[in-house]
């Protein structure tokens, strides 16, 4: 059985896996105001994450980022500009967000009866929108209106409309209980309400912040937190709290191996669904070719999207648009022609720029 590892990203475009076609990022997605563009770019991305997770294959490469089930996309609500990671988002708009998160998921899983294309995740569940320095022991607190109006909205349609196969719980506490360890979120609003029936991954080493102190510190002991996590329904483990403490939580009889047995179940389900033990003929997806990626047609593509992404908030004394006259322009600022603002975080490497 070959080893695998589960953490590889694709916010706008494959990620931390070498050349990639690179999109726009996620904030200027939701900008479109487009869902069907936004398929079309999930189609482009998923088409790439295949053909280079094969290509790895061939070369005998199972390392992180290089396999087929991706961390994307982020649907948290992004209602306070100072929150660091509120690009990586669509917006503030629950409407917007979910009607941009069903069609990148969509696309990202394809429309085989059989096989997923790749698995993507609803992140981070839930209410979870900042700041980032106290991410770790914050504790949110919202009335049911707010929770249902605001923050769930975009998970239930991923779930229910999209069919997303995994979700992410996230870092912090909400109503004093750690998201990854929360019956209230995964088994009973997640699993029960919704009927979702794929996994759950932890946000990286959050259910470290379980015992410590210094974070949540609600329990005392790495095993205390991973029979928490477990019991309470998140499946996988991002981090170093699972394996080696689940076998501590056994012994000291706080988790029960049928409940381990059962989330495995879970994640060699969704290898399956992915035609991970199939020969690859049999796999469509398998068979996507490799010069898909950074091609000609998604680099128009990925011109099309940076379009439709940019807004107009005011334009005074009809500045725009601009006399055809005009024999240059200065762009002024840090960021005229900073590579690094134009990749965003969770980046592909694109094989040429566009800078002004």
């Amino acid at each position: 059985m070959p080893e695998y590892n589960w953490w590889n990203e694709c916010l706008h475009g494959v990620a931390r896996a070498g050349e990639a076609t690179v999109f726009p990022q996620a904030i200027g997605m939701g900008a479109t105001w487009n869902p069907d563009l936004i398929f079309e770019m999930g189609t482009a991305v998923s088409d790439e994450a295949r053909a280079k997770h094969h290509q790895f294959i061939k070369e005998g490469k199972r390392r992180m980022g290089q396999g087929l089930t991706f961390w994307t996309p982020n649907i948290n609500i992004f209602r306070d500009p100072r929150w660091g990671r509120g690009q990586e988002t669509y917006g503030e708009d629950p409407f917007l967000t979910s009607k941009i998160g069903v069609n990148y998921i969509n696309a990202l899983q394809g429309d085989d009866d059989k096989y997923l294309k790749v698995v993507a995740t609803a992140k981070h569940f839930a209410v979870h929108s900042g700041p980032e320095k106290s991410r770790h022991q914050d504790n949110y607190q919202t009335n049911n209106k707010d929770l249902y109006e605001t923050y769930l909205p975009a998970f239930k349609a991923a779930v229910k409309e999209a069919n997303v196969y995994s979700v992410m719980c996230a870092y912090n506490r909400y109503r004093d209980v750690p998201c990854c360890g929360s019956d209230m979120l995964l088994r009973k609003i997640l699993r029960d309400d919704w009927g979702f029936n794929g996994y759950v991954v932890s946000d990286c080493w959050a259910i470290n912040d379980f015992w410590q102190a210094e974070h949540h510190g609600v329990v005392e002991t790495p095993a205390e937190a991973a029979a928490m996590a477990l019991n309470n329904g998140t499946d996988l483990n991002c981090g170093n709290v699972y394996d080696p403490s689940l076998s501590d939580a056994v012994l000291k009889e706080l988790v029960d191996e049928v409940a381990i047995d059962a989330a495995v179940k879970k994640l060699f389900l969704a290898r399956f669904k992915l035609g991970m033990f199939d020969a690859p003929e049999h796999v469509k997806w398998a068979n996507i070719p490799y010069d898909v990626v950074v091609s000609e047609a998604h680099f128009a593509l990925s011109e099309k999207v940076a379009k439709e992404s940019m807004v107009l908030l005011k334009n005074e004394n009809e500045t725009l648009p601009l006399s055809k006259d005009l024999k240059s322009v200065a762009i002024i600022g840090p960021n005229a022609n900073s590579t690094q603002a134009l990749l965003g975080n969770y980046h592909g490497t694109p094989n040429q720029f566009i800078l002004l």
